[in-house]
């Protein structure tokens, strides 16, 4: 049993350039019977290049490499390692700051979970897990707005602010949702304005992630 136990261990593999905050994630994993340490990195390209690259369950990237770095990376992400695995690892990006515009855009490219490097040991072990069962999963102290996991978007909206809060949701602009719907951007600002009063929610970005996680897309924890 306990043989089976470790060999069913999901790996997690981290890109970072501080020694101290590797060696504290090794640390934090060998406390776990469900998930181990694989190897560290400077970049996502020279884990892509390395031989743990088909046996990473779980790879986490420092936002302090650049935003654009992520995203190339996120961009890039094997489809198949040529392992019995068919899939690329779940992507975790963690950062000492990140924005709502940059949490949405990290999930939209691909990533699987958001984490702030403040968080406390059981808040990175709760995004490490979730996202090794495939699921998505952000810390909610990303929202800058006060927005708590119990928030419901309120079902009064009309259809056509429906519509206009599902394109923000794909991360569409103002332009480009007027286009789509074949109304004027002016429009679509009162529209938004509508659907923010309804929801209690300020700013698209923040109305995006709280409706992905309304559609249970991504699992918020409180910290």
């Amino acid at each position: 049993m306990e043989l089976n136990l470790v060999k069913n261990k999901k790996t997690v593999s981290i890109c970072e350039s501080q020694p101290l905050t590797v060696n504290g994630l090794q640390h934090l994993l060998e406390s776990t019977d469900d998930l181990k340490f694989g190897s560290s990195h400077s970049s996502p390209a020279e884990w892509m290049l390395s031989s743990n690259a088909e046996h990473t369950h779980v790879l986490i990237i420092d936002k302090g490499l650049g935003a654009k770095t992520v995203l190339d990376a996120l961009g890039q992400m094997p489809a198949d390692h040529g392992t019995s695995r068919s899939t690329a690892p779940s992507v975790v990006v963690w950062g000492m700051s990140i924005t709502e515009a940059e949490a949405l855009r990290f999930l939209q490219t691909g990533a699987k979970g958001i984490l702030r490097k403040s968080a406390d040991g059981p808040t990175v072990l709760a995004c490490l897990r979730a996202v090794a069962q495939g699921r998505s999963w952000m810390q909610d102290s990303v929202f800058r707005e006060a927005i708590t996991p119990d928030a419901q978007i309120r079902t009064d909206l009309t259809p056509r602010e429906h519509q206009v809060m599902e394109l923000v949701e794909q991360g569409f602009k103002n332009r480009e949702i007027a286009q789509e719907l074949g109304i004027r951007p002016g429009t679509v600002k009162i529209h938004l304005k509508h659907i923010f009063e309804k929801t209690g929610v300020h700013g698209r970005h923040g109305l995006a992630l709280n409706g992905l996680r309304q559609k249970g897309v991504i699992s918020l924890l409180a910290s």
